[in-house]
């Protein structure tokens, strides 16, 4: 896949944050870097579930609201007004183009798309609590109906590190419903893991360790059963962030790849530079660059085939900040 890949990725996205004028005020959160940049390579599918349920443009804000051990969604102004089932209902509503995406992008903040740490309010005695522990109705349900799709907020896409993880996640479910596409096999399956397996590494070898002895069980009879299991398992394990200790195991794992090809100077060249990115001197896509460039020396079908050394298109230079 490159920066001209004729299939873009279908994404899911709060429709505000592409420009659409549904806020509340009658205004957008065009965010840039998604519009211009994630958009070379996502098909973005907008929604906003406040126009969907039938609220105004312009209208009252809505917020959520403690009542006893549940949180509900109300009219700022009138909180008998509530719109609690309804946000939910309309992500229940969504669930078969939903089902189809390979990620969704939520607006930070709103009571009905917030991911996390959205304003809860709670009325105690004659005064109101304001925590920031809640979530958005609808990206609730969807998040909870759908936990192995990669969500996101654009806030947090500002971060590097946060970047990096919600879009190799995309593209690991990307390649994932690919493999479905042609056809789930016994063969597929255990390829498709083969070909994850060291960005799997990378970020949970307790994952790691599990998905190997549980994919050796499958058969052309339980196949289906089996990576039901297993990409539910493979999603929650990419979630966790990779440290800088856990690449420079990885990376040191692909040099063993090398160790019958390489000269005293060749290991002692990638020996710095997988200490000087340990020590944050540089990034991950150096040892990376470094590496590929001894295996078009000394090709490894293996390391060849892994999605580890190329996650996604190089023009998205997601590992020159990481």
């Amino acid at each position: 896949m490159n920066k001209h890949q004729v299939d873009k990725i279908p994404v899911g996205i709060s429709a505000c944050l592409l420009g659409d004028e549904v806020r509340y005020n009658g205004g957008h959160k065009l965010h840039s870097y998604i519009e211009q940049t994630l958009g070379e390579y996502f098909e973005f599918r907008r929604f906003c579930p406040e126009v969907d349920i039938g609220l105004g443009i312009p209208r009252n804000t809505i917020r959520l609201v403690k009542r006893g051990e549940d949180i509900i969604c109300t009219d700022s102004l009138d909180e008998t007004l509530e719109y609690t089932d309804q946000l939910r209902r309309s992500a229940q509503a969504q669930m078969d183009w939903l089902q189809g995406l390979c990620g969704y992008i939520f607006k930070r903040d709103s009571p009905s798309c917030g991911m996390e740490r959205v304003k809860v309010y709670e009325s105690r005695g004659k005064g109101l609590v304001v925590t920031k522990d809640g979530a958005g109705i609808f990206a609730d349900t969807v998040m909870k109906a759908l936990p192995w799709l990669p969500v996101e907020e654009e806030g947090r896409l500002g971060d590097a590190i946060l970047r990096e993880n919600f879009i190799q996640r995309v593209y690991t479910l990307y390649r994932w419903r690919q493999m479905l596409v042609e056809g789930l096999t016994v063969a597929r399956l255990t390829d498709f893991h083969a070909r994850h397996k060291l960005v799997l590494m990378s970020h949970c070898q307790k994952t790691y360790r599990e998905l190997g002895p549980l994919l050796a069980t499958a058969r052309k009879d339980n196949v289906q059963a089996i990576a039901d299991l297993y990409l539910p398992a493979l999603m929650a394990a990419l979630k966790k962030r990779a440290s800088r200790g856990d690449h420079v195991n990885v990376l040191q794992h692909i040099q063993g790849y090398l160790r019958d090809h390489l000269t005293a100077e060749d290991k002692a060249e990638l020996r710095e530079s997988f200490e000087r990115y340990l020590q944050g001197y540089l990034p991950l896509i150096v040892p990376i660059t470094l590496l590929n460039h001894f295996f078009r020396r000394y090709p490894d079908e293996y390391i060849s085939r892994s999605w580890y050394m190329h996650p996604y298109p190089a023009e998205m230079s997601l590992q020159n900040h990481i």
